[in-house]
C-alpha cells in the first residue's frame, strides 16, 4: 500500500513531497523537494518501480526473482540475471574479500535452516560446535557482468539480505538524481540516504537507534548531507534456542549464528548498499576487530556494545574514534 502526500511551499517555489510504500518485506520512504515544473505523478511511480525492480531482482522470497532462479540452477549452468544484481554480486564479493569473509553472501542455507528464511524452518539445524567457515564466495560463483548472468561452481545459496536494502535505497537515490532533484531523503527501513540538506539549509536529521528489543528509541542523532547511514543489530531479529537467544545474522567464519557483545554497528557511507554490508562485516568482526577494520578502511563507524546491564557506545572516524 503507497501513500503520497505534496505542500506547496509558496516562499520557496517548491513542492514539498513525501511518499512510501511496501518493499521487501518492510516498507520504503521518500521525502523530495521539486520545482513547480517537476512531473511528481512521474517521479512517484518510478520510486516505487524501482524498489519493486530491486526486490524482484534480489529477493529470496520471491520463488520468481533472479536469485532465487540462481539459488535453483545447478552447478555450471548460466543464469541470465539483471545488470542491477550481476553488479550488485560483483560488489558484494568485493567486499567479503576486504573483510576477510566476514561479509559472505553464501549463508542462505544456514539463515534457511536457522529459522531466519522463506522456507519458515523454526527447528535449528544439527550442526557441529566447532567452527566451520563458509567458504569465500568468489571460490564458487562466476559473475559476467557485460553479459548480465551468473553460474556457480558448486553448491552454495546466496542471500543478499546484508546489502539488498542498502542497493533498494541507492535505487531511490538514483531515481531522484535523475530528475535532477537536489534536496531528498529516501530510505528502507533503517537503511538511508540523503542528498543536499533542506531548503532552509538545514541538515537531514536521522536518529541513532538504541539497541532495545522492546521499544524504538533513539540514542542520538546524526546530521546527514550527501552520505547513506545503515545499521546492523542483533536486537529486531532474534529467536531463543534452549534459552539462549540467538541471531539473525550469521557468522561466515563459524557456519554459526553470531555471538558476541556487539548489539548494533552503524556505517555511514557515500552508498548506503556499501553501507550496509559493512555494517554487517562489522558485527561479525566484532568490537575489537571490527574497530581495528574501521580503521583501517576509513570508515565512519558506531559501535554499541552490552556492558554488563549497560551499554557502551565507542566510533571510528566521524564517530569520535581516530
Amino acid at each position: 500500500m503507497s501513500k503520497t502526500s505534496i505542500e506547496w511551499l509558496p516562499g520557496l517555489r517548491l513542492n514539498d513531497c513525501s511518499t512510501s510504500g511496501d518493499t521487501m518485506g518492510t516498507r520504503y520512504s521518500a521525502r523530495f523537494h521539486a520545482p513547480a515544473g517537476a512531473n511528481l505523478r512521474l517521479i512517484v511511480a518510478e520510486l516505487a518501480s524501482g524498489v519493486t525492480a530491486v526486490d524482484n531482482q534480489m529477493s529470496n522470497w520471491k520463488a520468481d526473482s533472479d536469485l532465487s532462479r540462481l539459488n535453483r540452477t545447478a552447478p555450471d549452468n548460466w543464469v541470465s540475471i539483471s545488470a542491477n544484481l550481476a553488479a550488485l554480486l560483483v560488489r558484494a564479493i568485493e567486499i567479503g574479500r576486504e573483510t576477510g569473509n566476514a561479509f559472505n553472501i553464501g549463508v542462505g542455507d544456514l539463515v534457511d535452516a536457522w529459522g531466519f528464511g522463506p522456507s519458515g524452518s523454526q527447528r535449528p539445524p544439527d550442526v557441529p560446535a566447532g567452527p566451520r567457515p563458509c567458504p569465500p564466495v568468489d571460490e564458487l560463483l562466476e559473475i559476467d557482468v557485460v553479459g548480465s548472468r551468473a553460474r556457480k561452481h558448486g553448491p552454495v545459496a546466496l542471500d543478499l539480505c546484508g546489502i539488498a536494502k542498502g542497493f533498494g535505497v541507492d535505487e531511490l537515490a538514483r531515481v531522484l538524481d535523475r530528475h535532477g532533484i537536489d534536496s531528498w531523503l529516501v530510505g528502507i527501513d533503517g537503511e538511508v540516504r540523503s542528498r543536499g540538506g533542506k531548503p532552509d539549509g538545514s541538515a537531514w536529521a536521522i536518529a541513532l537507534e538504541a539497541p532495545e528489543d522492546e521499544r524504538r528509541a533513539a540514542m542520538g542523532v546524526v546530521e546527514l548531507r550527501d552520505a547513506a547511514i545503515a545499521t546492523s543489530g542483533d536486537y529486531r531479529h532474534w529467536i531463543k534456542v534452549d534459552g539462549k537467544r540467538v541471531s539473525h545474522t550469521m557468522d561466515p567464519r563459524t557456519s554459526h549464528p553470531l555471538q558476541g557483545t556487539l548489539a548494533s554497528v552503524t556505517v555511514i557511507s557515500p552508498v548506503c548498499a556499501d553501507a550496509d554490508a559493512y555494517a554487517t562485516a562489522l558485527m561479525v568482526l566484532g568490537e575489537e576487530a571490527g574497530h581495528e577494520h574501521a580503521r583501517r578502511l576509513g570508515l565512519d563507524a558506531f559501535f554499541v556494545a552490552r556492558a554488563g546491564d549497560g551499554l557502551r557506545a565507542t566510533g571510528t572516524g566521524f564517530f569520535g574514534g581516530a
